[in-house]
């Protein structure tokens, strides 16, 4: 892809999304034949990337369940999420409606348009559950939340001209998938910049600093094996000595997309560590 090239915009909002750094990432990213993302997220990457293959997972179903649902149905999924974007569903009483019905449902179609629903209505657009598995995100108080309608049609098109390959695990499974000829973006949950700021709620079980130190000695096996892992994180004394063993690391500077304070999104610094 060129590098002047306008950027495909995710269809979901999401806190810690790469858009705003994906040409720093593609600099790094060498070719392949694949490009397994463990952490995929709103798919900032794989989007505006140009491989023949991906390998795209997530240790959250419901992301995944998104992803699938509007891979195999196509237009039809869009025109059924649309339903759920009217004035009447952008109302505090709907949307805990909605939100019980998600946590309720069992239908995969239904679950994953209510999914994209209460991203884009529910508070920062964050994704956020409790202890019990249970989604608790709550009301945005948009003015008129946005149909991603485009970005969908944008999805569609990367999945007529590659292959995605979508998959529920947790990262040591989708990496020990990992072959020479593969290439490797993690974007795992951020390392907190303070003790006040953690942050683990995406997924009920968390991932704290065991996961991150996993992931750093992994990303350093594979690079051994000849397979290269970029892992992008916040740039902190934590992150420096996990990642010390990277053959080159970048630090940028980034505004925050999805803050509290819209007037107040502080700059903060991230690392590019790349392991080759």
């Amino acid at each position: 892809m060129d590098s002047n090239a306008a950027k495909v915009k995710p269809f979901l909002k999401w806190a810690g999304g790469k858009l705003r750094i994906v040409a720093h990432i593609k600099e790094v990213l060498p070719p392949g034949r694949r490009l397994i993302e463990p952490f995929v997220g709103s798919g900032a990457v794989f989007l505006n990337t140009d491989y023949d293959h991906y390998l795209l997972a997530d240790a959250n179903p419901d992301l995944i369940g998104l992803y699938r649902q509007l891979q195999q149905e196509g237009e039809a999924f869009i025109r059924y999420c649309q339903r759920f974007f009217t004035p009447e569903t952008n109302q505090r009483p709907v949307y805990y409606e909605y939100r019980d019905r998600f946590n309720r449902s069992q239908d995969p179609r239904e679950r994953a348009a209510l999914f994209l629903y209460l991203n884009r209505h529910g508070y920062n657009g964050l994704c956020r559950y409790n202890a019990s598995g249970q989604f608790n995100v709550p009301f945005g108080r948009y003015k008129r939340p946005y149909f991603p309608e485009a970005e969908m049609e944008a999805f569609l098109e990367k999945a007529r001209r590659a292959r995605l390959e979508f998959q529920v695990a947790d990262f040591v499974e989708t990496l020990s998938a990992a072959q020479v000829g593969d290439v490797v973006y993690c974007d795992p949950p951020y390392v907190p910049l303070s003790a006040t700021a953690n942050f683990t709620g995406y997924s009920k079980d968390g991932f704290g600093p065991a996961e991150q130190l996993r992931l750093a000695e992994l990303a350093q096996e594979l690079a051994a094996r000849g397979v290269p892992v970029v892992i992008s994180n916040h740039d902190t004394d934590f992150t420096a000595q996990a990642y010390a063993r990277a053959r080159e690391k970048r630090r940028l500077t980034v505004r925050r997309h999805i803050s509290c304070d819209g007037a107040n999104r502080n700059e903060v610094r991230e690392i590019l560590a790349v392991f080759h």
